[in-house]
């Protein structure tokens, strides 16, 4: 699989990268087998988080004797420093290593302040990490980490649904070497390949879309389109714009930090069951136990938490309105 220096970081990373927060799903035989699949599929970009319960767990498990041949990213949510060492050392103990490559900030709402930053630089200073990352899901917050010269990784939502100004933060990395790891290249699951979305970000090469693989078959797809890289010709970018056209302005990317929900709303699917039933198979979605979790809509009590909470800055409580209607206008139909 093709490799790229990924930003001022020296690392060579595979133009793909292997998303493990999926495999915490899985058991951990299952997980760890996964992972080495795509290993040996060629893929040397792994990243996790310490939040994804036995992800890391999995990574050691399944390629602790290949440590030196991969690139190990995962996170910390930690706000302060007595935590934040507590998980590096959990982290270092899951995956089975003495160093993690990339250590990253898990989504704050603000660049962290200068005593994080600080354990971040001991840390680094002390081999336990090699490079210090952050991930957002707001382009805002996105910019000024970016400018603000202490981080060389930059994780961040791209797909082919980005829009213009979230190309230009890439631009903007390049220029200043900072590599960007691009998250949920599917969507959350809207888009039905990753295809337009690996043709659409070739063109940068310090951008390493992380592809979240739960079954043998996502990582064949991956692992084929790596082995003959879709071109940006007129064909794909047709099929780029008519999704463009389905999923533009405000929609629900299935992130999942509005959760959980006072009410007990499935708010991550639930805000986006239009384009679930129109863009997959819909019979999965209109079980009974899928209409009961639609109806819990109707007990939303309006504490506006998830709002605050959405990196997207979306009305949520309206938008599920509108999509119970539609749910139901879709049942009666």
């Amino acid at each position: 699989m093709e490799k790229v220096l990924f930003g001022k970081t020296g690392l060579m990373a595979t133009r793909s990268g292997f998303g493990a927060l999926p495999v915490q799903r899985l058991g951990k035989p299952e997980g760890a087998a996964l992972l080495r699949r795509g290993y040996e599929g060629g893929i040397n970009f792994f990243d996790t988080a310490n939040a994804y319960s036995d992800s890391e767990e999995k990574i050691g498990m399944g390629l602790s004797d290949v440590r030196g041949r991969i690139i190990i990213a995962t996170k910390t949510g930690a706000g302060e420093p007595g935590l934040f060492w507590r998980h590096l050392n959990l982290s270092l103990e899951r995956v089975k290593t003495d160093y993690i490559d990339i250590y990253q900030f898990h989504n704050p709402r603000a660049l962290p302040g200068e005593d994080m930053l600080e354990c971040m630089r001991e840390a680094k200073a002390r081999g336990l990490i090699r490079h210090i990352g952050i991930t957002c899901h707001r382009l805002d917050v996105a910019l000024a980490a970016a400018r603000s010269g202490d981080y060389e990784t930059i994780q961040y939502p791209l797909s082919a649904l980005s829009s213009e100004d979230e190309i230009a933060f890439v631009r903007l990395c390049a220029s200043l070497g900072v590599g960007v790891i691009g998250m949920k290249g599917l969507a959350g699951g809207l888009l039905t390949s990753a295809a337009p979305t690996m043709a659409f970000l070739r063109p940068y090469a310090n951008v390493i879309p992380i592809w979240g693989f739960q079954r043998d078959s996502e990582l064949d797809e991956v692992i084929a389109l790596e082995q003959s890289p879709p071109a940006l010709d007129e064909a794909m970018l047709a099929r780029i714009e008519a999704d463009r056209a389905q999923l533009s302005g405000n929609f629900c990317r299935g992130c999942g930090y509005c959760m959980p929900c006072p009410a007990g709303i499935e708010i991550n699917n639930c805000a986006r069951m239009p384009l679930l039933l129109r863009r997959s198979p819909s019979a999965s979605w209109l079980t009974p136990q899928w209409q009961a979790e639609m109806e819990k809509i109707a007990g939303c009590v309006h504490c506006g938490q998830c709002m605050k909470a959405c990196p997207y800055g979306l009305n949520t409580p309206r938008l599920l309105e509108e999509c119970l209607a539609d749910y139901r206008a879709f049942l009666s139909a």
